[in-house]
């Protein structure tokens, strides 16, 4: 098994460096539009199910939606 790469940023600091880029940029960031669809998406399940609230499902869709971004 290969071992990772300590000079190579982790999942998490990558999200972080593009949460901050499009909190910087705004809309014209290329992730923004897919995070804030996924995050309308996950706060629609919210609603739709009991057991979850719509802010819990807005920021799980959001945070889905960024990490598959920043896996690209």
């Amino acid at each position: 098994m290969a071992r990772p790469n300590p000079e190579e940023p982790t999942l998490l600091e990558r999200s972080i460096e593009e949460a901050k880029a499009m909190g910087r940029q705004g809309m014209d960031h290329p992730s923004t539009r897919p995070v804030l669809i996924g995050g309308a998406i996950g706060g629609l399940v919210g609603l739709a199910i009991d057991m979850i609230s719509w802010p819990v499902g807005l920021f799980a869709g959001a945070a889905i939606a960024l990490v598959m971004q920043v896996k690209r």
